[in-house]
């Protein structure tokens, strides 16, 4: 596909692309942006001129984003942010707050749960023009450092240290290392002997080399869907699980946290941002709240290779 002699798109142009991936559609996207479908297929047509490529793939079911729609969409949420960062900073200044207008975060469930409520009180004490939008993403695959490349985010609370890395472009900042624990109930008297109880999120290669040394972890013989849920059925009495320090904030008393001893796991919780909006008067706000955290947490120093987490099992 050729392209224009002028291949800049305008900020119309990137609003229609990022609502066809969106809503899934041209005439839906039509409908969210008050256009009409001919206005939305016109755009994305000479959206595509410009770059030279197919953006999106139409059918009768929609239309879905290319590898290349995909790549475009994620810089056109970017620039977009950045715009809508340009013209509420430029206006805080003007009355001598830099930090206020939104704030998209990103965070895995306990981070959201145990970690981001303090920062956030102490955050808005400070910046009450600032208006936090988290988004709760589970900690697989891309998980919420993806939310950030993909421009749905303009921070991430992530764990680091596994072996997917990130995808280029984007910051990372680590902020403590928690262990990892053994977590059973209250008065089995071998809890080893237990059956174990999992979740997609819980492990990454971080913890692949010391999992595979416990010849008496079994298989896993129930999978929940979150940490939470472990946690409700280890209580319960359905089993026992290896799992992080954020992960057993506020357990029960009907379990026990029994350290692993010296040679225990443990994982980097970190931030993930990128380069411009690291600069934004409400990310670094956001970031010093963060840093400002008891380190209650963790032990040891953090692994400092900003890599991303890749899910195991215990049969790994």
């Amino acid at each position: 596909m050729a392209r224009t002699t002028d291949p800049d798109l305008a900020p119309h142009e990137l609003r229609v692309l990022v609502a066809v991936a969106d809503t899934g559609g041209f005439s839906a996207a039509a409908g969210t942006l008050g256009l009409t479908q001919s206005a939305v297929s016109h755009s994305v047509r000479g959206s595509e001129r410009k770059i030279g490529a197919v953006l999106f793939e139409r059918g009768r079911t929609g239309a879905r984003p290319t590898p290349a729609g995909e790549k475009a969409v994620a810089h056109a949420r970017r620039i977009l942010r950045l715009l809508d960062l340009m013209t509420a900073e430029a206006r805080g200044a003007a009355r001598s707050d830099t930090a206020v207008g939104p704030l998209r975060i990103a965070a895995f469930r306990s981070a959201a749960l145990h970690l981001l409520p303090p920062v956030l009180q102490r955050l808005l004490a400070r910046h009450p023009g600032i208006e936090p939008r988290v988004r709760i993403v589970r900690e697989v695959g891309r998980g919420t450092a993806g939310e950030v490349a993909d421009g749905k985010a303009d921070i991430a609370i992530a764990t680091l240290g596994g072996s997917a890395p990130l995808a280029p472009g984007l910051l990372t900042s680590g902020l403590f290392e928690e262990s990892y624990a053994l977590v059973h109930p209250v008065g089995h008297t071998a809890p080893r002997s237990l059956p174990l109880v999992d979740w997609a999120e819980n492990c990454g290669s971080y913890t692949r080399s010391w999992w595979a040394a416990q010849d008496w972890i079994p298989q896993a013989t129930v999978e929940a869907e979150d940490d939470g849920a472990v946690l409700s059925l280890v209580s319960a009495g359905h089993g026992m699980a290896i799992m992080p320090a954020l992960s057993v904030a506020g357990a029960p008393d009907s379990v026990r946290i029994a350290d692993l001893g010296p040679e225990r796991p443990t994982r980097q919780v970190g931030y993930v941002t990128t380069p411009e909006l690291a600069a934004s008067a409400v990310v670094r706000a956001f970031v010093r709240e963060l840093r400002a955290a008891p380190p209650y947490l963790g032990h040891g120093e953090p692994d400092r290779q900003g890599a991303r987490t890749a899910p195991c099992r215990a049969s790994s």
